[in-house]
Protein backbone atom coordinates (compact mmCIF):
# COMPACT_ATOMS: atom_id res chain seq x y z
CA UNK A 1 0.00 0.00 0.00
CA UNK A 2 1.08 3.39 -1.09
CA UNK A 3 2.14 6.35 1.64
CA UNK A 4 1.45 9.76 0.69
CA UNK A 5 5.12 10.07 0.21
CA UNK A 6 5.17 7.43 -2.45
CA UNK A 7 3.17 9.22 -4.30
CA UNK A 8 5.11 12.30 -4.19
CA UNK A 9 7.90 10.56 -5.18
CA UNK A 10 6.11 9.62 -8.64
CA UNK A 11 7.25 10.81 -11.93
CA UNK A 12 4.79 14.08 -12.86
CA UNK A 13 4.35 11.90 -15.85
CA UNK A 14 2.04 9.84 -13.67
CA UNK A 15 -0.29 12.47 -13.54
CA UNK A 16 -0.44 14.04 -16.71
CA UNK A 17 -4.27 13.66 -17.73
CA UNK A 18 -4.44 11.78 -20.86
CA UNK A 19 -5.46 12.75 -24.80
CA UNK A 20 -8.07 9.89 -24.39
CA UNK A 21 -9.29 11.54 -21.11
CA UNK A 22 -8.90 14.56 -22.88
CA UNK A 23 -10.77 14.12 -26.41
CA UNK A 24 -14.11 13.41 -25.12
CA UNK A 25 -14.33 16.18 -23.46
CA UNK A 26 -13.15 18.57 -26.09
CA UNK A 27 -15.31 16.45 -28.36
CA UNK A 28 -18.37 17.45 -26.14
CA UNK A 29 -17.71 21.51 -26.19
CA UNK A 30 -17.28 21.47 -29.49
CA UNK A 31 -20.70 19.51 -30.68
CA UNK A 32 -22.19 22.99 -28.33
CA UNK A 33 -19.76 25.40 -30.79
CA UNK A 34 -21.82 23.31 -33.66
CA UNK A 35 -25.58 23.87 -32.13
CA UNK A 36 -23.99 27.53 -32.06
CA UNK A 37 -23.56 27.70 -35.73
CA UNK A 38 -26.90 26.83 -36.28
CA UNK A 39 -27.40 31.03 -34.76
CA UNK A 40 -24.64 32.44 -36.48
CA UNK A 41 -24.61 30.54 -39.48
CA UNK A 42 -26.23 30.28 -43.10
CA UNK A 43 -26.60 26.74 -41.74
CA UNK A 44 -29.71 25.88 -43.72
CA UNK A 45 -29.04 27.61 -46.91
CA UNK A 46 -26.02 25.54 -47.09
CA UNK A 47 -28.14 22.04 -45.77
CA UNK A 48 -30.77 22.94 -48.67
CA UNK A 49 -28.22 23.45 -51.82
CA UNK A 50 -26.64 20.72 -50.51
CA UNK A 51 -29.78 18.76 -50.52
CA UNK A 52 -31.21 19.47 -53.95
CA UNK A 53 -28.02 17.62 -54.86
CA UNK A 54 -28.57 14.38 -53.08
CA UNK A 55 -26.10 15.15 -50.20
CA UNK A 56 -27.20 15.05 -46.51
CA UNK A 57 -24.85 17.01 -43.71
CA UNK A 58 -24.55 14.79 -40.73
CA UNK A 59 -23.44 16.62 -38.10
CA UNK A 60 -24.39 14.20 -35.21
CA UNK A 61 -22.63 11.42 -36.05
CA UNK A 62 -25.77 9.64 -36.68
CA UNK A 63 -28.10 7.79 -39.06
CA UNK A 64 -30.02 10.22 -41.08
CA UNK A 65 -32.43 7.72 -42.35
CA UNK A 66 -32.65 9.85 -45.84
CA UNK A 67 -32.46 8.04 -48.91
CA UNK A 68 -30.18 10.00 -50.19
CA UNK A 69 -27.06 9.17 -52.78
CA UNK A 70 -24.57 10.36 -50.56
CA UNK A 71 -23.36 11.57 -46.93
CA UNK A 72 -20.84 14.54 -45.61
CA UNK A 73 -19.78 14.51 -41.92
CA UNK A 74 -19.25 17.87 -40.97
CA UNK A 75 -19.95 17.10 -37.63
CA UNK A 76 -17.90 17.54 -34.06
CA UNK A 77 -16.03 14.35 -33.70
CA UNK A 78 -15.03 13.61 -37.32
CA UNK A 79 -13.25 17.55 -37.14
CA UNK A 80 -11.79 18.07 -33.41
CA UNK A 81 -8.29 18.60 -34.94
CA UNK A 82 -9.27 21.06 -37.69
CA UNK A 83 -9.14 20.85 -41.39
CA UNK A 84 -9.51 23.10 -44.44
CA UNK A 85 -12.48 22.35 -46.47
CA UNK A 86 -12.72 23.71 -50.38
CA UNK A 87 -16.19 24.93 -50.95
CA UNK A 88 -17.74 24.83 -54.02
CA UNK A 89 -21.45 25.56 -54.05
CA UNK A 90 -22.20 25.77 -58.37
CA UNK A 91 -19.81 22.21 -59.12
CA UNK A 92 -19.72 18.69 -57.51
CA UNK A 93 -17.77 17.77 -55.66
CA UNK A 94 -19.23 20.00 -53.32
CA UNK A 95 -17.31 19.79 -50.14
CA UNK A 96 -13.33 18.60 -49.61
CA UNK A 97 -12.14 18.18 -46.97
CA UNK A 98 -8.04 18.68 -45.95
CA UNK A 99 -6.83 17.62 -43.17
CA UNK A 100 -3.11 18.26 -44.24
CA UNK A 101 -1.91 21.67 -45.15
CA UNK A 102 1.34 20.41 -47.08
CA UNK A 103 -1.72 17.98 -49.22
CA UNK A 104 -3.71 21.11 -49.55
CA UNK A 105 -0.57 23.32 -50.99
CA UNK A 106 0.49 20.29 -53.11
CA UNK A 107 -0.47 21.44 -56.88
CA UNK A 108 -0.82 17.74 -57.80
CA UNK A 109 -3.61 17.36 -54.75
CA UNK A 110 -6.37 20.05 -56.22
CA UNK A 111 -6.47 22.14 -53.24
CA UNK A 112 -5.09 25.45 -52.99
CA UNK A 113 -4.32 26.16 -56.80
CA UNK A 114 -8.68 25.96 -57.15
CA UNK A 115 -9.12 28.53 -54.97
CA UNK A 116 -8.09 31.99 -54.63
CA UNK A 117 -10.87 33.17 -52.11
CA UNK A 118 -10.46 31.54 -47.94
CA UNK A 119 -12.41 32.38 -44.88
CA UNK A 120 -12.76 31.99 -41.72
CA UNK A 121 -15.86 31.82 -39.34
CA UNK A 122 -15.53 32.74 -35.85
CA UNK A 123 -13.17 31.08 -33.01
CA UNK A 124 -14.28 27.87 -31.75
CA UNK A 125 -16.86 27.46 -34.79
CA UNK A 126 -17.07 23.65 -35.62
CA UNK A 127 -17.25 22.54 -39.36
CA UNK A 128 -21.12 22.88 -40.02
CA UNK A 129 -20.42 26.92 -39.56
CA UNK A 130 -16.59 27.17 -41.57
CA UNK A 131 -18.49 25.05 -44.16
CA UNK A 132 -22.00 27.34 -44.40
CA UNK A 133 -19.59 30.76 -44.16
CA UNK A 134 -17.64 29.54 -47.09
CA UNK A 135 -21.03 28.28 -48.91
CA UNK A 136 -22.32 32.31 -48.95
CA UNK A 137 -18.77 33.23 -50.25
CA UNK A 138 -18.99 30.74 -53.07
CA UNK A 139 -22.38 31.31 -53.81
CA UNK A 140 -22.02 35.38 -54.46
CA UNK A 141 -18.36 35.40 -55.91
CA UNK A 142 -19.07 32.22 -58.38
CA UNK A 143 -16.32 29.57 -57.74
CA UNK A 144 -14.65 27.82 -54.90
CA UNK A 145 -13.58 28.67 -51.19
CA UNK A 146 -11.53 27.42 -49.26
CA UNK A 147 -13.01 27.17 -45.27
CA UNK A 148 -10.20 27.12 -42.41
CA UNK A 149 -12.00 24.94 -39.47
CA UNK A 150 -9.63 25.81 -36.72
CA UNK A 151 -8.56 22.84 -34.29
CA UNK A 152 -9.84 22.73 -30.73
CA UNK A 153 -7.80 21.88 -27.57
CA UNK A 154 -7.07 22.97 -24.34
CA UNK A 155 -5.83 26.22 -24.75
CA UNK A 156 -9.01 26.97 -26.35
CA UNK A 157 -11.57 25.57 -23.51
CA UNK A 158 -9.39 27.77 -21.09
CA UNK A 159 -9.96 30.59 -23.05
CA UNK A 160 -13.87 30.11 -23.54
CA UNK A 161 -14.42 29.02 -20.10
CA UNK A 162 -12.51 32.63 -19.20
CA UNK A 163 -15.22 34.42 -21.47
CA UNK A 164 -13.02 34.26 -24.91
CA UNK A 165 -15.93 35.04 -26.95
CA UNK A 166 -15.06 38.52 -25.95
CA UNK A 167 -11.82 40.30 -26.01
CA UNK A 168 -9.66 37.80 -28.61
CA UNK A 169 -6.79 39.81 -28.58
CA UNK A 170 -6.52 40.34 -25.26
CA UNK A 171 -7.59 36.57 -24.28
CA UNK A 172 -4.95 35.53 -27.14
CA UNK A 173 -1.82 37.17 -25.78
CA UNK A 174 -2.63 37.22 -22.21
CA UNK A 175 -4.43 34.12 -21.53
CA UNK A 176 -4.46 31.75 -24.72
CA UNK A 177 -0.65 32.16 -25.42
CA UNK A 178 0.92 31.26 -22.04
CA UNK A 179 -1.66 28.50 -21.33
CA UNK A 180 -0.46 26.81 -24.42
CA UNK A 181 3.20 27.15 -23.51
CA UNK A 182 2.20 25.97 -19.83
CA UNK A 183 0.07 22.97 -21.14
CA UNK A 184 2.76 22.09 -23.63
CA UNK A 185 5.03 21.40 -20.80
CA UNK A 186 3.10 19.77 -18.11
CA UNK A 187 0.85 17.74 -20.03
CA UNK A 188 2.29 17.30 -23.46
CA UNK A 189 0.17 14.43 -24.73
CA UNK A 190 -3.14 16.37 -23.81
CA UNK A 191 -1.82 19.88 -25.39
CA UNK A 192 -1.31 18.29 -28.32
CA UNK A 193 -5.16 17.33 -29.22
CA UNK A 194 -6.49 20.25 -31.86
CA UNK A 195 -3.08 20.66 -33.16
CA UNK A 196 -3.42 17.90 -35.66
CA UNK A 197 -3.82 20.30 -39.01
CA UNK A 198 -1.24 23.12 -37.14
CA UNK A 199 1.61 20.50 -36.93
CA UNK A 200 0.96 19.59 -40.55
CA UNK A 201 1.47 24.05 -41.75
CA UNK A 202 5.53 23.71 -43.00
CA UNK A 203 7.59 25.67 -40.52
CA UNK A 204 5.49 25.58 -37.40
CA UNK A 205 6.73 26.33 -34.37
CA UNK A 206 7.26 23.78 -31.06
CA UNK A 207 7.20 23.78 -27.80
CA UNK A 208 10.79 23.45 -26.44
CA UNK A 209 11.67 19.84 -24.70
CA UNK A 210 8.24 18.39 -25.64
CA UNK A 211 7.86 19.08 -29.34
CA UNK A 212 4.34 19.79 -28.81
CA UNK A 213 2.98 22.25 -31.89
CA UNK A 214 2.51 25.95 -30.86
CA UNK A 215 0.93 28.87 -32.35
CA UNK A 216 2.46 32.14 -32.68
CA UNK A 217 0.00 34.45 -33.95
CA UNK A 218 -3.15 34.32 -31.53
CA UNK A 219 -4.46 31.10 -32.94
CA UNK A 220 -3.60 27.80 -34.70
CA UNK A 221 -6.13 28.70 -37.79
CA UNK A 222 -4.02 32.58 -37.51
CA UNK A 223 -0.87 29.82 -38.08
CA UNK A 224 -2.48 27.95 -41.20
CA UNK A 225 -4.04 31.00 -43.21
CA UNK A 226 -0.34 32.64 -42.50
CA UNK A 227 1.62 29.69 -43.82
CA UNK A 228 -0.90 29.44 -47.05
CA UNK A 229 -0.69 32.81 -47.78
CA UNK A 230 3.03 32.64 -47.76
CA UNK A 231 2.95 29.61 -49.94
CA UNK A 232 -0.54 30.18 -52.23
CA UNK A 233 0.12 33.33 -54.35
CA UNK A 234 -2.82 33.32 -55.71
CA UNK A 235 -4.98 33.81 -52.97
CA UNK A 236 -5.83 37.36 -53.13
CA UNK A 237 -9.33 37.49 -51.18
CA UNK A 238 -10.05 36.78 -47.78
CA UNK A 239 -13.25 36.36 -46.02
CA UNK A 240 -13.87 36.78 -41.96
CA UNK A 241 -16.43 37.12 -40.05
CA UNK A 242 -16.23 37.69 -35.89
CA UNK A 243 -13.45 36.35 -34.45
CA UNK A 244 -12.24 34.93 -38.10
CA UNK A 245 -11.89 38.71 -38.99
CA UNK A 246 -9.44 39.29 -36.37
CA UNK A 247 -7.27 35.87 -36.88
CA UNK A 248 -6.83 37.16 -40.93
CA UNK A 249 -5.74 40.22 -38.78
CA UNK A 250 -3.17 38.09 -37.04
CA UNK A 251 -2.22 36.37 -39.84
CA UNK A 252 -1.08 39.20 -42.26
CA UNK A 253 0.91 41.18 -39.33
CA UNK A 254 3.75 40.28 -40.63
CA UNK A 255 3.43 39.00 -43.99
CA UNK A 256 5.95 40.41 -46.59
CA UNK A 257 4.63 43.72 -48.72
CA UNK A 258 4.71 41.64 -51.76
CA UNK A 259 2.18 39.56 -50.40
CA UNK A 260 0.07 41.97 -48.73
CA UNK A 261 -0.26 43.77 -52.24
CA UNK A 262 -2.39 41.41 -53.76
CA UNK A 263 -5.04 41.02 -50.84
CA UNK A 264 -8.17 42.22 -50.50
CA UNK A 265 -9.74 41.52 -47.08
CA UNK A 266 -13.43 40.97 -46.32
CA UNK A 267 -14.84 41.15 -42.85
CA UNK A 268 -18.20 40.91 -41.28
CA UNK A 269 -19.31 42.01 -37.98
CA UNK A 270 -15.71 42.26 -36.73
CA UNK A 271 -13.46 45.27 -37.82
CA UNK A 272 -9.99 44.77 -37.35
CA UNK A 273 -7.26 47.39 -37.43
CA UNK A 274 -6.13 48.44 -40.95
CA UNK A 275 -2.38 48.91 -40.19
CA UNK A 276 -1.13 46.17 -42.30
CA UNK A 277 -1.20 47.55 -46.53
CA UNK A 278 -3.33 45.07 -48.24
CA UNK A 279 -4.60 46.22 -51.46
CA UNK A 280 -8.01 46.99 -50.34
CA UNK A 281 -10.22 46.61 -47.14
CA UNK A 282 -14.42 46.31 -46.90
CA UNK A 283 -15.56 46.05 -44.02
CA UNK A 284 -19.10 45.24 -42.55
CA UNK A 285 -20.48 46.30 -39.04
CA UNK A 286 -24.31 46.30 -38.28
CA UNK A 287 -25.38 48.71 -36.86
CA UNK A 288 -27.71 46.43 -33.98
CA UNK A 289 -24.06 44.34 -34.00
CA UNK A 290 -23.19 44.78 -30.34
CA UNK A 291 -21.04 41.67 -30.22
CA UNK A 292 -19.06 42.86 -33.26
CA UNK A 293 -18.98 46.06 -32.00
CA UNK A 294 -17.43 45.11 -28.57
CA UNK A 295 -14.76 42.55 -30.48
CA UNK A 296 -13.93 45.58 -32.64
CA UNK A 297 -11.93 47.34 -30.41
CA UNK A 298 -13.27 51.20 -31.37
CA UNK A 299 -12.14 50.39 -35.33
CA UNK A 300 -14.28 51.98 -38.01
CA UNK A 301 -15.84 50.12 -40.64
CA UNK A 302 -16.40 51.33 -44.59
CA UNK A 303 -19.71 50.05 -44.20
CA UNK A 304 -22.41 49.98 -41.60
CA UNK A 305 -25.55 48.10 -42.84
CA UNK A 306 -28.95 47.40 -40.77
CA UNK A 307 -28.23 43.98 -39.31
CA UNK A 308 -27.04 42.20 -35.96
CA UNK A 309 -24.30 39.83 -35.77
CA UNK A 310 -25.69 36.53 -37.33
CA UNK A 311 -25.13 35.79 -41.28
CA UNK A 312 -28.50 32.96 -41.04
CA UNK A 313 -30.23 34.23 -43.79
CA UNK A 314 -33.76 32.92 -41.75
CA UNK A 315 -32.94 35.81 -39.34
CA UNK A 316 -34.61 38.87 -39.06
CA UNK A 317 -31.60 41.56 -39.65
CA UNK A 318 -29.19 38.61 -40.47
CA UNK A 319 -26.09 40.45 -42.06
CA UNK A 320 -26.47 39.00 -45.87
CA UNK A 321 -22.64 37.53 -46.80
CA UNK A 322 -23.36 36.58 -50.24
CA UNK A 323 -25.36 39.78 -51.23
CA UNK A 324 -22.71 42.42 -49.11
CA UNK A 325 -19.76 40.16 -50.80
CA UNK A 326 -20.99 40.28 -54.25
CA UNK A 327 -21.93 43.77 -54.37
CA UNK A 328 -18.14 44.40 -52.95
Amino acid sequence: MRTLLDYFMLPLANFEVQRAQIEPVIAGLRFANTMIDFAFYDVPAFRRGLVHEGIEVDWVDGETGQPLREQTNLSALLNPEGSILVIDAANAPHVRRFINVETFLDPARDGARRVDTISVSGVGSSALGSAALAWNASTALGKPVAAIVPGYGLADVVQQALGGWFGFEMYSYWIKQPVQEWLAQIAPGAASVGRRLLATTPGHAKAPGTQVPVFRRGSGSSDVLHAILKAARNVDTLIGHSKGALVIGNAIADLPPEHLARLHVMTFGCVVGEDADVKRYDQFLGTFDALGMLNSGGNQAEHRVPTWHSTNTQSSLSMRVAVLARSH
